[in-house]
């Protein structure tokens, strides 16, 4: 994105403008990321970690796409948040290849959230490739959130 464009081709904009559970959201209550003198907040440093544990396999390290998989930091900047989280919950069929779904992985779906703020962050070119250089620390919000959601 250019300097001081916060607008997304899909209408989104990437404004983060609350806090809640550790996680920031734009004005439509959508994640996003915060970044601040260089320092990536939790979730978005999360969203690398998870991303590398679950879905680079496929889709490539930070989200650059495979022979067989697309750039997911495209597609974020594409599709809107709902249509995301449903390909990542049930799966999509290709014309040569076979998204799984993720629904019932609580490895990906309790951090869905977090997966796609990492995602939009690089798409949007916020962060570079690579592991984020300094990370805000993980609050105690998060922390029972994520508690919350792995006991289910």
């Amino acid at each position: 994105m250019a300097e001081g464009e916060t607008t997304l081709p899909n209408g989104m904009d990437v404004t983060a403008v609350t806090q809640e559970n550790g996680r920031w959201y734009n004005a439509e209550g959508i994640p996003t990321f915060k970044i601040e003198n260089g320092v990536v907040d939790f979730a978005t440093f999360n969203g690398f970690r998870r991303y590398h544990a679950e879905c680079h396999v496929c889709h490539g390290p930070d989200g650059e796409g495979s022979t067989y998989a697309p750039a997911l930091k495209n597609s974020v900047l594409r599709m809107d948040y709902y249509e995301f989280q449903e390909v990542v919950a049930s799966g999509r069929q290709g014309t040569n290849s076979v998204m799984p779904a993720f629904g019932t992985n609580k490895n990906v779906w309790c951090y869905v959230d977090d997966i796609y703020v990492y995602l939009l962050a690089h798409g949007t070119g916020e962060i570079p490739r690579g592991r984020p250089a300094e990370r805000a620390d993980k609050s105690e919000e998060y922390t029972a959130q994520e508690d919350s959601c792995m006991s289910m």
